[in-house]
């Protein structure tokens, strides 16, 4: 279960992703065209192409 709090950021992809590239994927995805650090506990919410799911991806600090 993920705990959101207040100072919490979390950003959501525009585009669709294709979630062949699995968690990994996602997280160079997250530092290459978002410039964002996958581990800084902001959680990164992406689609499917076909918009029948969605993967969030999220780092626990403690």
């Amino acid at each position: 279960m993920i705990q959101i709090t207040s100072q919490m950021k979390i950003m959501v992809a525009v585009e669709a992703v294709d979630f062949r590239r699995g968690i990994d994927g996602l997280a160079q995805l997250c530092r290459v065209t978002l410039g964002a650090d996958p581990f800084s506990g902001t959680l990164f919410v992406f689609r499917s192409r076909s918009g029948a799911s969605l993967r969030v991806l999220a780092h626990d600090l403690c």
